[in-house]
């Protein structure tokens, strides 16, 4: 009976795998037939190339996705194309922001125009971010973008909701068309369509406006439509349950081509950090405009410091995608629809893409920022030294940076490290070719901003918390300094100061002789050098006239006949001048000693004098960059020089992540003879 039966048993089991084999793929090709790319949704994808949020081309995406990018989803509404990039990630072009982006493959004139239209809805914007700088928590969602000149934006559509906020505000943004070859001082005008215009922030970091009543909340459709015509731009704005805005904008002729143009809103946000500039009057009426669409994050892991308008400080867990997705630091939107139309005069927009593809990853070596690097040399914070800077660079200390308007130098080093032969402080510093006596002159400007300055050391010597940003150096005789303009911040304070300090040319030609050296400092803005803590960990007051970090400065020093000039300003500060003689010296005896100097130096056996002559017919150098003035020494051995800073063991990787560094920013300089001051 059992050998009957199994056959039977094995046809029965074999008709049950035949039909669940028959099952399985009836639903995998439901599940594939349900499947539907972007392009299947938004139908004119091959008119556009794709950016992505690791910043590649990605070209036409028809019957393309990605998973961590771009893709379709349902709900109760129908279909939609998710567009979602992260905080951080390699970027395009000069952006400091990541976009998965539309960018369309034609260009047109304002004359002959285009238009765009689109449905959507923002489902998530970053959490994270300083409620202080206006990009924070926002998300692009349409452009209009130059292909030409300074490549800027006469339209973006925003959409920015603050955390804890149920609703956000939804407004676009004018770019001014920069006047001249400098657009570092280019500024958007912002207009508010629902809640909030794009100046509209926090005042602290974490403390938020209150809920625009009249916003927008996460998930909400919208609708925008953009006809540019006869060089007049047309925008109308509609949701359900909300107020049609309407507005427009001449693209071709300018209402901002004089400094009286500026709006308040402008003063307010952009002018403290440099960006005052004009437009050209003729706006954008030669270039070349396309349409961009999707999601072009506007938070950002850059320090505010940098930028108080477009750098928002937000937790980015050093560019992982994955970490950023799981605790929501991304933005995401949702397009229904859109339709592109442009004018058959319409050329190839080409030349945009070749020139941004992969520019983020290019690099741009510091003489590409500042021309004059063939006068210099260079020793880096590990003791290197190079003598030609033509194309190089160096990650770790001395590479270039952009911070959303213009391109600086940036030179870092650690508290520890290898030094030159006479210091206890590492640099990254330029070292002058040309010798010059004082008698012939030199002259060396530079604009800077300090970035960071260590944050540990001991408050009761002078040189802690600073940086030395310029210097003039003796290459002879006891290879003293007849200038160093410094920078220091204490730790906690907002504000830092500038000071220039003089060392004495002590007299005598023997090592011993030099022993007795030491600085008089001259306050710029802030304290001067002498302003120390009682204690370690106790600080003086801040200065109120100070400099903060990230905040720009410009110096010149200008060496003609023998005496010096200097020169500092920095916006919304006094400008401050002053001459010393280096070759004629004003302490040549005990009773010239500075009470500064008897109060500081002469306590640790340092009260020399100084030759008559002071500097004169010595060869001297320029030096600029970052000299750091904060040391591990033990502050016993000198109350003055030596810091007691943390070091971890001279491993700069350590220093570097923990705040023992210093770091300065340089966009321009200049260095050759001294002239006759004005």
């Amino acid at each position: 009976m059992r050998l009957r039966l199994f056959p039977f048993c094995v046809f029965i089991l074999s008709l049950f795998l035949f039909f669940s084999n028959c099952k399985n793929t009836t639903e995998q090709s439901i599940e594939k037939s349900d499947h539907k790319y972007p392009s299947s949704i938004l139908t004119n994808l091959s008119q556009w190339n794709l950016i992505l949020g690791d910043g590649s081309n990605a070209g036409p995406p028809v019957d393309f996705e990605h998973d961590n990018f771009i893709y379709s989803s349902k709900d109760s509404d129908g279909d939609w194309v998710v567009f979602k990039t992260p905080n951080a990630g390699n970027t395009h072009g000069t952006s400091n922001n990541t976009r998965t982006e539309l960018a369309q493959l034609k260009k047109w004139s304002p004359l002959a125009g285009g238009k765009l239209n689109a449905t959507l809805k923002v489902m998530n914007v970053s959490g994270t971010g300083d409620a202080r700088v206006p990009a924070t928590f926002s998300v692009v969602v349409g452009q209009i973008h130059s292909a030409d000149g300074h490549e800027n934006e006469p339209l973006k559509i925003f959409y920015k909701k603050f955390p804890g906020h149920s609703k956000g505000s939804v407004f676009w943004n004018y770019e001014i068309n920069a006047a001249g070859d400098d657009n570092s001082g280019r500024w958007d005008y912002s207009y508010p369509i629902w809640g909030y215009d794009f100046s509209v922030v926090g005042e602290e970091e974490n403390v938020y406006p209150p809920e625009p009543k009249d916003g927008i909340t996460l998930g909400e459709e919208f609708s925008y439509e953009v006809e540019v015509k006869d060089g007049v731009m047309h925008l109308e704005f509609a949701s359900e349950g909300h107020e049609t805005k309407t507005f427009t904008k001449n693209l071709i002729s300018s209402e901002y081509s004089e400094p009286n143009d500026m709006p308040k809103q402008v003063k307010r946000i952009f002018v403290p950090i440099g960006q005052d500039g004009v437009e050209r009057e003729n706006a954008y009426t030669e270039e070349g405009l396309f349409f961009k669409l999707g999601s072009y994050n506007q938070t950002n892991g850059k320090d505010p410091a940098v930028n108080r308008v477009w750098c928002s400080g937000a937790e980015t867990h050093g560019g992982d995608i994955a970490k950023q997705y799981a605790d929501g630091n991304y933005a995401e939107v949702w397009f229904k629809s859109s339709e592109l139309h442009v004018s058959n005069d319409a050329i190839s927009n080409a030349g945009y893409f070749s020139a941004n593809d992969g520019l983020s990853k290019k690099v741009v070596y510091p003489h590409e920022v500042i021309p004059v690097m063939d006068k210099f040399k260079i020793m880096l914070g590990d003791g290197s030294h190079v003598n030609e800077l033509a194309e190089y660079a160096n990650k770790d200390f001395f590479y270039t940076v952009i911070d959303g308007t213009r391109r600086w130098v940036a030179y870092k080093t650690p508290n520890s490290g290898v030094t030159s032969k006479n210091s206890s402080n590492t640099r990254t510093e330029l070292h002058e070719k040309r010798e010059w006596t004082p008698e012939g002159g030199g002259r060396l400007t530079g604009t800077c901003r300090v970035m960071h300055v260590s944050t540990s050391g001991d408050a009761r010597v002078a040189a802690s918390f600073a940086t030395v940003v310029g210097q003039i150096h003796s290459g002879e005789g006891h290879e003293n300094e007849p200038l160093k303009i410094f920078y220091k911040k204490f730790p906690g304070h907002a504000k830092g100061s500038v000071f220039w300090n003089y060392e004495i040319n002590t007299i005598g030609n023997s090592k011993d002789d030099n022993k007795g050296r030491w600085d008089y400092s001259s306050a710029v803005w802030g304290n001067d050098f002498s302003m120390i803590g009682p204690e370690k960990d106790v600080y003086p007051d801040e200065p109120k006239d100070g400099i903060e970090l990230g905040e720009e400065f410009s110096y010149e020093v200008n060496v003609y006949k023998g005496i010096m000039y200097l020169t500092f300003e920095s916006d919304g500060h006094p400008t401050r001048t002053f001459t010393k003689n280096l070759i004629k010296s004003e302490y040549t005896s005990q009773s010239d000693i500075p009470e500064q100097v008897q109060k500081l130096f002469v306590p640790i056996g340092q009260d020399g004098v100084e030759r008559p002559e002071a500097y004169s017919g010595e060869l001297n150098y320029f030096k600029q960059g970052a000299y750091n003035q904060t040391n591990g020494k033990d502050p016993n051995s000198n109350m003055v020089w030596c810091t007691g800073a943390e070091t971890y063991g001279g491993d700069i990787a350590k220093q570097y992540a923990n705040g023992s560094y210093t770091e300065v920013w340089f966009r321009e300089t200049s260095v050759g003879p001294g002239v006759a001051p004005k």
